[in-house]
C-alpha cells in the first residue's frame, strides 16, 4: 500500500485525489494495463467447481441479448482510460463526492462487463455485465457501480479494499450462432445459451471467454455448469443438451490493477 493511499483515510488526501480525479477528465499520459487482444476475458469465476449437481456456480447474465456492438471500425476497443475510470467511479461513490466527467474514450456502444478482484490471489469481488449495446461511458459508468455493489454472491465493497483491488474491463464482439452446444472453442469463445428448464420456462446463462480454460473445464463439462447456472436442476442427458441454442461471442479485455491506477493518478498531478 502506498503512501498517498486515498483510501487510506477521509482527509487532505482524499480530498487532493478527488481534485485530480473527481473533477477532471482523464484520458492524457495514460499508463498500460494488462492489454488482451486475445480474444478472451473474465468473469464469474470465483472458484474450482464441482459439476456432479452443483447448483452453486457463479452467475453473470446480462438482461437481454443484441447480436454485436457498433464497432468504430478501429480494431482494438478496450484500453486501459476505462480501467482506470472505473477506479475513479468507485472511489467517487465510496466517498460520497461527484462523479467524475465525462471520459476521453470512446462512446461507441457495445455488450460490456467489468470485473473486480481482490488481494495477490485475484479473488473475484463482483462481476456484472450486460449483453445490451451500451455506449462505453455510461455503461462502465453504471457497471463498475453494479458489480462493486450489487452482485448478489457478495458483499458490497468497502473503502478499506480499495487499494487492493484490480479491475477488468470487457468488451464483448463478434456474437454468432453455434450449429449446436459444441460449436465452440474453449479459450477463444465466451457462450451464452439458451435452454427450457423442467417447467417448461426459458432460461439463459453465460460465461465470458476464459472461464472454462481458468476452471480446467472441456466443452461438455462448461455446458453441464452453465446449465445448472442458468437452474436446471434434473440429469442432464445429450437430450437435453441437444435442445440447447448456443451463441458464441469474443471479447477484449483489459486489466489495470491498484498501483498501476495510482501511477497513472500521480502522472496526472505532474
Amino acid at each position: 500500500m502506498i503512501s498517498c493511499s486515498p483510501a487510506g483515510n477521509t482527509g487532505s488526501t482524499s480530498t487532493k485525489f478527488y481534485s485530480t480525479v473527481c473533477g477532471s477528465v482523464l484520458g492524457c499520459g495514460w499508463i498500460a494495463g494488462v492489454i488482451e487482444n486475445t480474444m478472451a476475458a473474465g468473469c464469474c469465476g470465483t472458484k474450482k467447481q464441482k459439476l456432479n449437481n452443483s447448483s452453486s456456480v457463479p452467475s453473470c447474465n446480462g438482461s437481454s441479448f443484441v447480436p454485436n456492438g457498433m464497432s468504430n471500425g478501429l480494431g482494438m476497443v478496450a484500453m486501459p482510460e476505462m480501467c482506470f475510470f472505473c477506479f475513479d467511479v468507485l472511489y467517487c461513490h465510496l466517498y460520497n463526492l461527484a462523479p467524475p466527467k465525462i471520459p476521453s474514450f470512446s462512446n461507441d456502444a457495445y455488450p460490456l462487463f467489468v470485473t473486480w478482484k481482490i488481494g495477490r490471489d485475484k479473488r473475484l469481488r463482483g462481476c456484472i455485465g450486460t449483453f445490451n449495446a451500451m455506449n462505453l461511458q455510461s455503461g462502465l459508468r453504471e457497471y463498475a457501480i453494479t458489480s462493486a455493489f450489487k452482485d448478489s454472491r457478495f458483499s458490497p465493497i468497502v473503502r478499506d479494499e480499495f487499494p487492493k483491488l484490480s479491475v477488468s474491463v470487457s468488451i464483448l464482439r463478434h456474437f454468432e450462432d453455434g450449429d449446436d452446444y459444441m460449436d465452440w472453442t474453449v479459450g477463444v469463445h465466451g457462450i451464452r445459451i439458451e435452454f427450457i428448464n423442467e417447467k417448461g420456462n426459458k432460461r439463459t446463462a453465460t460465461y465470458l471467454p476464459e472461464i472454462a480454460s481458468e476452471q480446467g473445464w472441456d466443452q461438455l463439462q462448461t455446458i453441464d455448469s452453465l446449465l445448472r447456472k442458468g437452474g436446471y436442476k434434473s440429469v442432464i442427458s445429450s437430450e437435453v443438451r441437444r435442445t440447447i441454442k448456443l451463441t458464441r461471442y469474443q471479447s477484449e479485455k483489459i486489466t489495470v490493477t491498484y498501483q498501476e491506477y495510482m501511477n497513472h493518478w500521480n502522472n496526472q498531478r505532474c
